[in-house]
């Protein structure tokens, strides 16, 4: 008798042990969290024991559940009331991905609210509605169907008691001229002094360095651009390292706005002519309101998370005749409008990024990126100031035309053109 019941036990546990942990996705962690009441909110979530075959398919915020429902549990049904749906997670925002730093098979998803979703939540607050509202997660292919997982958002100011991540941050070198992220040097001349204008929620300490990619290191990858609370645990250590130039440890107060201010200009490395990117690294910290436990007990660092890849600045070095042709520097101190690359006449790879840059101007409304095959003009774009840089569309490379011309014009408020570039040709191959 004896004998048979622990047989019966031991087929229980190897039956157990092949099927638990695959059984469908089990829970969310954190699975309550502080929201910004007024703006975006980006939050790090691990969401565990996955099946081997489930997959994230869609995620949506509401403002009402059915009864019983709390963050963090498991649904078989879409568990929004009907009417409630305040938005979907869009596509570009959608940063999750199957990580293995738990004991099981877990999905780490950067969870970032769009400011709409928010003042939904907030006027149905003001109504009288509860001020809480979910985010809910539909995964796909595990055992048992369909799982929706629920996340609690409780609105507040963003201070302390939020979690600690990036909203919004822009860089740029200060010059005589204005503020710009792309600017032209000459060989041993020292750059002007730069910073970061960062956005934030929550409060605590920001580590990161300043690096710098020199002339023919690779380029970083969007996923290296990444700070390196956004990624799985397992993938942070994988992130292309440059050369390093400094590094830096704030605390940051709940208030919101922040200033990081670059190393000295004159530590930055000018001798060598070619491109320079200056790529700001934001390195995971501790924080309490937003670690995530991937099961199993551990906890991964969430401090600096951010649904978006950090911007770069970009600074040239040359001599007199390298500096006239990639960027065009005598007319550009003068007031008018240089590109800066590709060069004239350059080869466009078959696949990849098209891109094309310029070094900016002051008191510019919107800049407009023409596209021309001949005298006809056969695609422009308007680019805001700030971005230096256009990412051309695919399409042009299938065209008949073996080449087109490119130029940049600057246009004032009115729409008047302001300056404008000559034209750069490119091949394609």
């Amino acid at each position: 008798m004896n004998t048979m019941r622990t047989a019966r036990w031991i087929a229980f546990f190897l039956v157990w042990s092949w099927a638990g942990p695959g059984m469908a996705v089990g829970t969310v962690n954190p699975n309550g969290v502080n929201v910004r009441s007024n703006g975006p909110t980006t939050v790090f979530l691990t969401f565990q024991s996955l099946d081997p075959a489930e997959r994230a398919v869609q995620a949506f915020w509401c403002g009402a559940v059915t009864g019983g429902v709390t963050g963090g549990s498991v649904n078989t049904v879409n568990p929004c009331v009907p009417g409630t749906i305040y938005g979907v997670l869009p596509l570009r925002n959608d940063q999750s991905q199957i990580s293995a730093s738990g004991t099981f098979r877990t999905l780490t998803d950067i969870m970032t609210i769009p400011s709409a979703v928010t003042r939904r939540a907030f006027q149905d607050a003001q109504a009288g509605q509860s001020s809480e509202f979910f985010y809910v997660r539909q995964f796909t292919g595990g055992v048992g169907g369909d799982k929706f997982v629920v996340v609690t958002c409780r609105m507040g100011g963003g201070g302390a008691r939020s979690p600690l991540a990036l909203l919004d941050v822009r860089l740029a070198f200060h010059t005589a001229n204005g503020d710009t992220p792309v600017l032209a040097v000459a060989r041993g001349a020292p750059l002007p002094r730069f910073s970061a204008a960062v956005i934030y929620n929550g409060s605590g300490t920001l580590k990161g360095r300043w690096e710098v990619a020199m002339p023919g290191d690779p380029d970083p990858s969007e996923r290296d651009l990444l700070t390196e609370a956004t990624l799985p645990i397992e993938q942070r250590a994988l992130q292309r390292r440059y050369t390093l130039i400094e590094r830096f440890d704030l605390f940051l107060t709940p208030d919101g706005r922040t200033m990081i201010n670059g190393p000295d200009p004159r530590r930055m490395p000018v001798q060598a002519d070619g491109p320079y990117r200056v790529l700001l690294r934001i390195e995971a910290s501790n924080d309490k309101e937003g670690d995530s436990n991937t099961g199993g007990g551990r906890v991964v660092r969430s401090g600096g998370v951010a649904g978006f890849p950090m911007p770069t600045l970009r600074y040239f070095v040359g001599s007199a005749q390298t500096l006239s042709r990639l960027g065009d520097a005598a007319k550009s101190a003068s007031g008018g409008l240089a590109l800066v690359l590709p060069v004239d006449g350059a080869m466009v790879p078959a696949t990849g990024r098209m891109l094309v840059s310029w070094i900016e101007i002051p008191n510019v409304a919107l800049y407009r990126v023409e596209f021309m095959a001949g005298s006809e003009t056969v695609f422009s774009a308007l680019v805001r100031p700030g971005a230096g840089q256009y990412d051309a569309p695919s399409f042009l490379r299938e065209r008949p035309e073996k080449a087109l011309k490119w130029r940049v014009l600057s246009l004032a408020r009115t729409g008047e053109v302001i300056a404008q570039s000559g034209f750069r040709t490119l091949r394609f191959e």
